[in-house]
């Protein structure tokens, strides 16, 4: 994982009081803190953590890490064949390498003054933490754990993220027994910090519910205020005793009792919300929650404390709770087979969490039969005849029509349940042997612990209307962006480009992923791209490439920045500018001067760099935020003597600017092929397109990328031809011999390109080649699946994995952008991280 942090290996074994072996480490460093060596990234900033459990050791994987190019590691242990193999490497030998994690986050978390928000509590944490990033990151840069990063290896990890653009950090923390917790809070320090609720999961580690309540409160030891729910009694009580020794510490209180400090007066659900009037200081402030579930109602108040301690309005705290958003893998609802409904809380599961999740069903699909499917619930810390007695009550309360039992352990329990229900010993057997005929008009809560991946189920009992996709892997978007980041020396910025609907992949999903990993610009080709981006929610600067007068006011309303590459323009933008009324335009204007060194498009050439310091001179509202250039051929090492000449012509226009201006601008000149190509010429920013989406021309670089858009379809239905038959318009695909051929509903509409049909392009069906035969129509294509044994919803795969879209680019004699860009905004994405 990594975030802006960069120590030497030197400074780390002194922070972490370990001892190093080998070389001294003072010239590596360290920007990368690897655990899982199946993850490695960059291996020349990481930094890796032997970390020893009781299923692994890390200590195996150092050999390989070292052969892969790997300099750097925290170990318990060091192997002389290590240090005589790779006399460069450095190895800091500590008593415990977890121990030295927390130890270098603890001292990277004390280098930032500003503040920390930390959660902790039973349930509702992750689900909290996100609702507080979707409420205030227009606000503050926030930085917090990725997912539900909370344990003992996961807070250091999520600490590493902090950085200096950030203005608040906002962490959960979680504990399975005693003693745990002192170490997250040396780590966190928050100044404030929320309680959620107390219940069952994790009891089996601790020798009552009061000891855990009082482990959890050791976090907030040294905070300045504690905002937490005053109707949980046993919470309030131990609260109580534990702020006696601790009176300096501000208890900020909300709930229905009257002693609270935000008292909830009113309450009325209705279908789909929750209205809560809440009376704070003599005043009352009206919500309305888009969650009627009790467990959701309490997350939404909890944020919505949160927002009154810290002095937000009432206008913004009601327009950003009515606006809360599911948060994945959390009681999220979506449209399944035979007009289900999906609940999937395939989170985790506790017989507490377990009643939440059935309450939501009952609450918010109250007219639809109702079926549980349950995994074994794991660390339970009871007996299995005593726990699924205790769920078997609980589900025939709830009004729950028929269990589906996935795990040995249910099964074992299989007469404690006395309603309709059927067992299977894993999710494989469910998934193999479950018949989707039996689920109609019905609502179905999955509910499973992690292990189970009930991941699989939900994909298999989703509606499939949309049977042409494209899907987004958002984890690969974010490697690939790592990856490059890896190649640039520290401080040199990133700008995503984000043009073209994302190269095909959809701008404000991507543009939103980017800005949280911290990219520094995003790049649109007109206005109207970045006023949706704002309205989505993505606060970071936004260029905008291709500029237009009458977009101007879009321009200024929305913050975005103009690209400025000739005179024209420039004097129209700076007419336009000077009529707006004073109270629109601000101190000085941004804008970024493109210059033409030989793509010889669109740009100043270098003959006309002293007229435009005058236009600068004569307008001192306009301020040159940043100075770039297009390479032509970066790709191409037969053109390096020019891409050269073009990087030196740059550089001589930069200087004369900045000379001239007197002060400095960022300077930008390498796309995604530049980047690793001529390391020289990263300047202060780098431009990331293609590369983002898993292609590049460095043959090292592209064995380093994963795959981010898949294209999918399925096959509609199989046909047996016979000799002389034909396929499609025109007759165009003739049969020779036998034939079976496989409809597959994807067209030139959707961005199958006309020219890959007879034969000329192929689809991967069952992971063979099957080619298209005949022409391809608007919204569909026949291909030929003989011998392959294809059925009617059969996958088939476009581009992707196995089938790469660079692929297809040559068979059509074009380049990847333009097979990205081609797939039609009717053709759905869908958005994934695994």
């Amino acid at each position: 994982m990594t975030g802006d942090a960069a120590y030497l290996v030197s400074d780390v074994a002194r922070i972490t009081g370990g001892r190093a072996i080998g070389d001294p480490g003072e010239k590596y460093m360290a920007r990368f803190l690897l655990i899982d060596s199946r993850k490695l990234l960059s291996p020349s900033h990481t930094l890796f953590f032997a970390l020893q459990s009781r299923q692994n050791n890390g200590h195996r994987y150092v050999k390989d890490l070292l052969q892969k190019g790997v300099r750097a590691f925290v170990v318990k242990t060091v192997s002389e064949e290590w240090l005589e193999n790779f006399p460069e490497a450095s190895f800091i030998l500590v008593g415990d390498p977890l121990v030295a994690m927390q130890k270098l986050a603890a001292y990277h978390r004390a280098r930032f003054t500003y503040p920390v928000l930390a959660l902790t509590g039973s349930n509702g944490k992750t689900v909290i933490k996100e609702w507080l990033y979707q409420s205030l990151y227009e606000k503050y840069p926030i930085v917090k754990n990725p997912k539900s990063y909370n344990s003992q290896i996961g807070v250091p990890l999520s600490v590493w993220l902090m950085s200096d653009r950030h203005a608040l950090g906002v962490f959960e923390a979680g504990i399975s027994q005693p003693g745990e917790m002192t170490t997250l809070a040396n780590i966190l320090k928050p100044e404030t910090g929320i309680f959620t609720n107390i219940g069952p999961a994790h009891d089996e580690g601790f020798g009552s519910r009061k000891e855990k309540i009082q482990e959890k409160l050791k976090l907030f030891s040294h905070s300045n205020t504690l905002i937490y729910c005053r109707d949980h009694q046993d919470i309030q009580e131990e609260i109580c005793l534990w702020h006696q020794d601790r009176p300096d510490i501000k208890l900020f209180s909300w709930g229905w009792d009257q002693d609270a400090d935000v008292q909830i007066i009113k309450q009325e659900k209705g279908e789909d919300h929750t209205i809560t009037t809440m009376l704070y200081q003599g005043q009352t402030l009206k919500l309305s929650i888009p969650f009627c579930d009790d467990a959701s109602v309490e997350n939404a108040l909890h944020v919505s404390a949160y927002m009154k301690y810290a002095g937000h309005d009432d206008g913004f705290i009601c327009q950003k709770v009515a606006a809360l958003q599911p948060v994945a893998m959390r009681l999220e609802m979506k449209e399944g087979v035979n007009n289900c409904t999906i609940i999937n809380d395939s989170y985790n599961s506790d017989i507490y969490s377990l009643g939440i999740a059935l309450d939501f069903m009952a609450k918010q699909l109250r007219h639809m039969e109702k079926t549980l499917v349950l995994s074994d619930i794991l660390q339970a810390g009871v007996p299995d005849e005593t726990l699924y007695a205790e769920v078997a009550s609980l589900v025939s309360s709830k009004k729950v029509e028929r269990l589906i039992g996935i795990g040995p352990n249910i099964s074992s329990q299989a007469g404690k349940f006395t309603i309709p229900a059927k067992f299977y010993r894993s999710t494989d057997d469910f998934i193999t042997h479950a018949d989707l005929n039996h689920f109609r008009n019905e609502a179905i809560l999955l509910k499973g612990s992690r292990p189970f991946e009930f991941e699989h189920i939900s994909n298999l009992l989703q509606q499939k209307d949309h049977q042409t996709i494209l899907e987004i892997n958002l984890d690969a978007l974010v490697h690939n962006l790592n990856v490059f980041r890896s190649l640039l020396s520290e401080g040199v910025k990133t700008m995503g480009m984000v043009k073209a609907f994302s190269y095909g992949s959809g701008s404000l999903e991507v543009s939103r992923m980017l800005q949280y990993h911290n990219v520094d610009y995003l790049a649109v080709a007109y206005a109207d791209e970045g006023k949706t981006l704002r309205q989505g929610g993505v606060h970071i600067p936004i260029v905008v490439m291709n500029p237009e007068i009458r977009s101007l006011d879009t321009l200024l309303h929305y913050s975005l920045e103009p690209e400025i590459y000739g005179f024209p323009l420039f004097q129209r933008f700076i007419d336009a500018l000077e009529k707006l009324p004073a109270k629109t335009g601000q101190p000085t204007y941004p804008v970024h001067l493109k210059l033409d060194t030989g793509m010889h498009r669109l740009g100043f050439v270098p003959n006309e760099v002293h007229d435009l310091i005058t236009v600068f001179r004569n307008n001192p509202h306009l301020h040159v935020a940043s100075v770039f250039s297009h390479l032509a051929a970066s790709e191409e090492s037969s053109h390096d003597a020019f891409t050269r000449k073009q990087i030196a012509q740059f550089e001589q226009s930069c200087r004369a600017l900045e000379n001239a201006l007197g002060y400095p601008f960022l300077r930008h000149i390498c796309n995604s092929a530049g980047i690793s190509r001529f390391p020289e010429a990263h300047f202060d920013m780098v431009r990331l397109g293609i590369g983002l989406y898993g292609i590049s021309g460095d043959p090292g670089v592209q064995s380093l990328l994963h795959h981010v858009s898949t294209f999918r379809s399925v096959v509609s239905q199989v046909k047996t031809l016979s000799q002389g038959d034909t396929v499609g318009y025109g007759r165009a695909g003739m049969v020779i011999d036998h034939m079976e051929i496989a409809i597959v509903p994807v067209g030139y509409a959707d961005g199958l390109n006309r020219r890959l049909g007879n034969g000329r392009g192929s689809l991967l069906v069952k992971g063979h080649r099957a080619p298209i035969v005949g022409n391809v129509s608007m919204d569909m294509c026949a291909i030929d699946v003989t011998g392959l044994h294809a059925k009617e919803g059969d996958e088939v795969i476009v581009f992707g994995e196995g089938l790469p879209a660079e692929e297809m680019a040559a068979v059509l004699d074009t380049i990847p952008y333009e097979v990205f860009t081609s797939i039609s905004q009717r053709v759905k994405r869908i958005y994934y991280q695994e």
